[in-house]
């Protein structure tokens, strides 16, 4: 692996988390954990806070039909509630081991141009009662809606719930 190209893969997530705010190198620290992602076209992540989109291109994710591979778009589904957690929990100060703990998806309509995940911090409360758990417990879920849009219409939407697990209190 190219230490200079990945700096963050030679300091591994702890040192990711703690130091680093950018989304390019997020992806770029993301990619060298999950490999499957970088064969999926994806785009620049883009996260204000509140919202995290995940663009990704049609041709590299398509299936027989022409259409977006289903396996593809729950890929992208689940690592894009992944990285909100992570990005949720950075934002905190934590450091936390994160995983899908289940998932419910709803295939709405084909996948005919490039496409995009989106997904969206839960309101406060529940922002809030997470990250209490969390504290207290050390472990915490946090459930979590991420649609698949193209060309402006929802195509799949997953509901799944994420667990974090602290690797460290927060600093």
């Amino acid at each position: 692996m190219d230490r200079e190209r990945y700096p963050m893969a030679a300091k591994g997530i702890e040192g990711f988390m703690a130091t680093q705010q950018d989304t390019e190198q997020f992806l770029i620290w993301l990619k060298t954990q999950i490999p499957l992602l970088n064969h999926m076209g994806l785009g620049a992540l883009s996260y204000d806070g509140r919202v995290l989109t995940i663009p990704a291109a049609l041709e590299p994710n398509i299936n027989d039909k022409g259409t977006g591979f289903g396996g593809s778009l729950a890929t992208l589904a689940t690592i894009s509630g992944w990285c909100l957690t992570t990005l949720l929990l950075r934002d905190h100060d934590y450091d936390c081991d994160v995983m899908i703990r289940d998932c419910n998806m709803s295939y709405l309509a084909p996948v005919k141009a490039a496409f995009a995940s989106q997904v969206a911090v839960p309101e406060q409360p529940s922002v809030d009662q997470f990250l209490q758990r969390l504290s207290e417990k050390g472990r915490a879920r946090l459930a979590l809606t991420i649609q698949i849009i193209c060309e402006g219409e929802t195509t799949l939407e997953m509901r799944g719930n994420y667990v974090a697990i602290a690797r460290s209190a927060p600093q």
